[in-house]
């Protein structure tokens, strides 16, 4: 949909659009507040004014929009055929680095009782494995607000993908 279309939707399914883009209800509820919205650059930037507002059970909320990277199968499908334009290869993700990963992402979440989210973004096995591995380290606070930015921008670009026209 374009963001004329967007503007023109009730609320209502406004706010069902939007929970597409980030599985938070009260976020959701807030952001038509914003329309009609003169530009996607002000849509998104109200949306991040009000994700700033959300409190950690709409944070929480949001991440359990995200299936947990525990299936090994799921992690080969991913990473299996990644290519690379630059050198016109197609690389396979090691099957060690897979192992890891679902390995990793079970501890961060039995550590801070939420999944691991990231924007995953062109972000291979291995880069998703060294984030991972150095965000463990840190207290449930700073993966709160880590998992929050990094929310936001995956929300970002759903809102871009959202309203193309």
């Amino acid at each position: 949909m374009t963001l004329e279309e967007f503007n023109d939707l009730g609320r209502q399914w406004q706010y069902e659009a939007l929970l597409n883009c980030c599985m938070c209800e009260s976020w959701a509820a807030r952001v038509p507040d914003g329309a009609p919205f003169e530009s996607v650059d002000a849509l998104v930037e109200f949306a991040r004014q009000q994700w700033v507002k959300v409190d950690e059970a709409g944070i929480l909320e949001a991440f359990s929009g995200h299936p947990q990277i525990g299936d090994l199968e799921a992690l080969r499908n991913k990473y299996a055929n990644t290519a690379s334009a630059e050198q016109g290869q197609v690389a396979a993700a090691d099957e060690s680095v897979l192992i890891r990963l679902r390995d990793q992402n079970q501890a961060y979440l039995d550590r801070f009782g939420f999944i691991f989210i990231v924007c995953a973004t062109g972000k291979s096995a291995e880069e998703m494995l060294g984030l991972l591995d150095a965000r463990i380290r840190n207290s449930r606070a700073e993966e709160l607000a880590n998992g929050a930015a990094e929310q936001m921008a995956i929300t970002e670009i759903r809102l871009r993908k959202m309203v193309e026209d």
